[in-house]
This record gives C-alpha cells, sequence and structure tokens, in this order.
C-alpha cells in the first residue's frame, strides 16, 4: 500500500484527490515543513510558478527551503507549471532563476519541474512507489544528506552532525540521543540496551550502530559499494 502524507493547506490543490484516483492513501496532517511527506526521509515542498515568484519577493522561500532540509533526509522541490510564465508575471525574472540555482547547488535541493497538477501527483507517486521497497530503505540507512557546520565554534551542530552519520539516526534521533546521554562521547560508549530504549531506534537498530562503533576498520577491504545519490537510486534497474 502506497501511503502519502499530505499537509492540511494542500486539501484544496487538487493534488490529493488525484493521488487518490491513482490508488494512493491520503493521509492529511499538519506537516511541521513541506506539503508532502512520502516517508521520514522524503519530504516535498509544492510550488505553483505564481507562489514561487511571490514566496522569494516576500522571503518565505528561503524560509521554507532552509526548515526543509534541516528535517528531511531528502528534500524534493516540485515547482507546477509553465516556468516561461516567470517573465510575464515580474521583470525580475533572474532573482527567481537565482533562487532556484541556490536551493539547487546550496541546499542540495532535489528539483522537478511539471506541466500541471496531474503530473505533480504522478512523481508524488513515484517517489513514494519507490520509498516503500527494501532496496530503498537500505539506502537511506547509509547515506546521510549532511551539511558540516559552518563554524567550529557550533558545538551543538557538530555533535547533531557526528551522531547523524551514524545509520538510522536523522536530526531527531540525533537530539534525542544528546538530550538522553548528554554527549557524543557517552552515546558511543552507550549499550545495546540502552541506545534501543531512545525513541526512533530498536534493538536490531541499536546493535547495527554499537557493531559500526566497535568494529576495528577494515580500510577500503571491507567497504561495501552502494548508489550515492537519490537520482542514482531512482534510476536502478528492478
Amino acid at each position: 500500500m502506497v501511503r502519502v502524507y499530505v499537509d492540511d493547506r494542500e486539501r484544496n490543490s487538487n493534488v490529493p484527490e488525484l493521488l487518490k484516483a491513482m490508488g494512493v492513501t491520503v493521509i492529511f496532517k499538519k506537516l511541521n515543513v513541506g506539503d508532502y511527506m512520502v516517508s521520514d526521509e522524503v519530504i516535498i515542498e509544492r510550488k505553483r510558478v505564481d507562489d514561487l515568484v511571490k514566496s522569494v519577493f516576500d522571503g518565505r522561500f528561503f524560509d521554507q527551503i532552509s526548515r526543509l532540509v534541516k528535517e528531511a533526509q531528502k528534500p524534493f522541490l516540485i515547482v507546477e507549471g509553465n516556468l516561461r510564465q516567470i517573465k510575464l508575471i515580474t521583470d525580475r525574472w533572474k532573482a527567481i532563476q537565482a533562487a532556484l540555482l541556490t536551493a539547487l547547488l546550496k541546499f542540495n535541493i532535489q528539483y522537478f519541474n511539471t506541466y500541471n497538477a496531474k503530473e505533480t501527483a504522478e512523481v508524488i507517486k513515484y517517489l513514494a512507489e519507490r520509498v516503500s521497497k527494501p532496496e530503498s530503505r537500505q539506502y537511506f540507512a547509509k547515506v546521510r544528506a549532511l551539511s558540516k557546520p559552518k563554524a567550529v565554534s557550533d558545538i551543538s551542530e557538530w555533535q547533531l552532525f557526528i551522531l547523524q552519520s551514524l545509520p538510522y539516526v536523522g536530526p531527531k534521533t540525533a537530539q534525542k540521543l544528546l538530550e538522553k546521554f548528554g554527549t557524543v562521547r557517552a552515546v558511543f560508549n552507550a549499550s545495546i540496551t540502552e541506545l534501543a530504549r531512545v525513541e526512533g531506534l530498536n534493538e536490531s537498530k541499536a546493535s547495527r550502530i554499537v557493531q559500526i562503533l566497535t568494529t576495528p576498520y577494515r580500510g577500503s577491504k571491507g567497504r561495501q559499494s552502494g548508489a550515492t545519490s537519490i537520482m542514482e537510486f531512482m534510476g536502478s534497474k528492478e
């Protein structure tokens, strides 16, 4: 069963009804960030062309994007509509172009341009189907789209960054680990039983984390190859 969580504000966008018609289970809820959540790791911000222009000029765009990348391991931006309309809406179209490039290059946003709501629904359904597959769950367990803190003095950010390099540990779980154990070193020294008690983890996940922390390094011989980007993963054959 393919399931998608949809923000309450998207009820009238027609996309949820199209998803339902495609056989997707739609669950409305208030999302902290984004408009569509297909998994804990993949969250989608959807914008029509006219809303994109407005959000760039009123400051909402970068606020939404920055919060999206903090919350989602793989954030997506879908811009719905003909991008050529931007030049008809504003003569400052280069500012919109720069904003999109910044989202792609600085924030590492995965970007789609769809022609209409139907295409948007098709993209969301495709993503939901992909991330529900076992190989997708393994992919997200291995790959962390992390950005290093900009300043050495940002100790809290570095602590979260270090913990999120571990499998199964995203921003929320990293924060819960630090709240429970106090320091990164204490997390690393924790037992399987102690780690398994943290929300978001279980005995199996905790066991894998402890194995990684305690296994002697064997160099490149101990490495396994895997997908290195979401686009590579999405393009993989069944």
